[in-house]
């Protein structure tokens, strides 16, 4: 096992140990998002699981953890997932495994949202992980010239490429495609956010800006615990 894979392991059981029997638990997607939901299952505690994408959904059911549809609760009381970048006051670019819609909405909802990472995750600026967009297929080519002009916008000029699965665009478990954003640094997430957000065309995008609760960091020999100051 690598040293980033042991770091990822540590922070997915540590996040584990956070969730208590009875609660409603989101469960993330990804490399890191996928050692917590074995830690969890392990626990073998009295749980409704919320998960994220299919793949999660087909794993957590493989170990044996009650799934439960989305809209079946109101509430969701703790999320953890993995994130593509840990940047300054715990914003966060995800969505390179392509569930960041299915993620957000399952965010949205959680009163504690926890991301967890191995260390290499966490830097000083946002940006340098290529940024995914989810658009609607339909005039997806024209949605792009928006986004162009929205991250031109932003002083952000670098390539923006439709995600591939080979020679087909890759479609995500909604049924949209992603754009992947080359920005290599983003001065100001929230901004940029909400400019994203606004687009036409622009189904969800993979900054989460204020959205985390709290992080739990991999590094060697030991899991840091991150809070967020603002509110």
């Amino acid at each position: 096992m690598t040293d980033a894979e042991r770091q990822k392991q540590a922070v997915g059981q540590a996040a584990a140990e956070l969730v208590r029997n009875g609660m409603v638990v989101g469960l993330g997607t990804g490399s890191t998002a996928k050692w917590f939901v074995e830690a969890v299952a392990a626990r073998k505690l009295d749980l409704s699981c919320v998960p994220t994408s299919v793949e999660t959904a087909h794993l957590a059911t493989r170990l044996g953890l009650r799934l439960i549809e989305m809209d079946a609760v109101e509430r969701i009381d703790i999320t953890v997932d993995g994130a593509d970048e840990i940047g300054p006051d715990l914003a966060l670019i995800k969505g390179g495994g392509g569930a960041l819609l299915r993620e957000k909405l399952v965010w949205a909802v959680s009163d504690r949202c926890v991301v967890i990472a191995d260390g290499s995750k966490h830097v000083a600026r946002l940006g340098a992980f290529p940024l995914p967009i989810e658009v609607v297929p339909f005039g997806h080519r024209t949605t792009a010239a928006r986004i162009r002009d929205v991250l031109h916008a932003s002083g952000i000029d670098g390539p923006l490429r439709l995600r591939m699965d080979g020679s087909v665009p890759r479609v995500t478990d909604n049924g949209n495609l992603i754009y992947d954003a080359q920005c290599g640094a983003i001065d100001d997430p929230g901004t940029l956010a909400a400019r994203l957000k606004a687009t036409t065309g622009v189904v969800e995008h993979g900054i989460f800006f204020g959205m985390a609760t709290e992080g739990l960091l991999g590094t060697d020999g030991e899991v840091r615990r991150l809070t967020r100051s603002r509110p």
